[in-house]
This record gives C-alpha cells, sequence and structure tokens, in this order.
C-alpha cells in the first residue's frame, strides 16, 4: 500500500470516528466531545476519560488508546485490525466506549 493509499483509507476511518460521534451524541444520553487535530481525534467522554485515536503514518497504522490499553491496526482488505490478533478497531472502539462510559454503545453502523 502507497503512502497516499494509506491516507484515504485512514481519513476515511477518521471521519467516520467523527460521524460517529455526532451520530451518538444526536441520538443517545452519551455526551462524548470529539477534538480532531491534524491526524488525530481525543475523544472526551462526560466523565472525563479519554479516548485518543491518531495515524502512525510511517507505520500505516491507526492507534487507539484506551483505558483498556493501547492497540494498533492495519488495513486488512476492507477492515483495520489488530496487529496482534486481538480484533477489528470498530469492535475494540465500541467495547472501550461502552466500558468508560458504562452504557450500551452499537457502532455496527459505521465500520465500513
Amino acid at each position: 500500500m502507497t503512502d497516499q493509499e494509506f491516507l484515504n483509507h485512514a481519513e476515511h476511518l477518521l471521519t467516520q470516528l467523527e460521524l460517529a460521534c455526532d451520530h451518538l451524541n444526536d441520538n443517545t444520553s452519551l455526551d462524548i466531545d470529539n477534538q480532531r487535530v491534524g491526524s488525530m481525534i481525543t475523544l472526551t467522554l462526560a466523565n472525563h476519560s479519554q479516548i485518543v485515536v491518531n495515524l502512525q503514518k510511517p507505520l500505516h497504522e491507526v492507534w487507539l488508546a484506551t483505558r483498556s490499553g493501547g492497540y494498533h491496526f492495519k488495513l486488512n482488505h476492507s477492515a483495520w485490525m489488530d496487529t496482534k490478533g486481538q480484533g477489528e478497531f470498530w469492535a475494540q472502539l465500541q467495547s472501550d466506549l461502552g466500558a468508560q462510559t458504562a452504557q450500551g454503545v452499537d457502532l455496527s453502523a459505521f465500520a465500513t
């Protein structure tokens, strides 16, 4: 994968993440402040915990930092998969959002 291909796919992921936060804010009781600076998005939750997603351009990876740990994802066909076999980006984010907010979260519509 070229650098430009990575950036195109990664930007799509970040855009989907922003849309997912907007959707959750509008349609659930969640309050997620999403702040984007360059290639990093910080999600600040109502309980002041944070989740950070950022691009590691030289490695062609997307990193996710949550209370449960740090995860590195590479694009595998059309899914962002953990480099250590821990699963898919959206599933991990959904699990961690649910754990950090103590609410059920459904991000399946954004996992495209």
